[in-house]
């Protein structure tokens, strides 16, 4: 969608699809997890826990801190991530409220 049509849409509804798309891959997903099982800043080991390559860690790394999901801080010549508290409680309150607009147990379709 061009950024030219954003406008039609709430904040609410941009944010909860702006946070979708920066999670849209199984690799950003395995990091997310990881750093959640962590519970900790973790230097180096992404690259060893994804088994993937650097340059490709890196950029899973990028799209997820361009979404302020995490953060980075540089320790020596290493950056570590974490969890960013404060935009990960905002997304999934979003989630969860967007999820519980709807219960459709005992719902039929088509």
């Amino acid at each position: 969608m061009g950024a030219s049509k954003t406008d039609l849409f709430t904040t609410e509804q941009n944010e909860i699809a702006a946070m979708a798309k920066a999670i849209a891959h199984p690799a950003r997903i395995a990091v997310l997890q990881y750093l959640i099982k962590k519970n900790a800043c973790v230097c180096g080991d992404l690259v060893d826990e994804l088994g993937l390559a650097q340059a490709t860690t890196s950029q899973h790394l990028k799209e997820l801190k361009k979404a302020g999901i995490i953060r980075g801080t540089i320790e020596g010549v290493s950056v570590c991530y974490c969890i960013n508290p404060l935009v990960w409680n905002r997304y999934s309150t979003l989630f969860n409220s967007f999820f519980k607009q709807a219960d459709l147990s005992g719902t039929t379709c088509c």
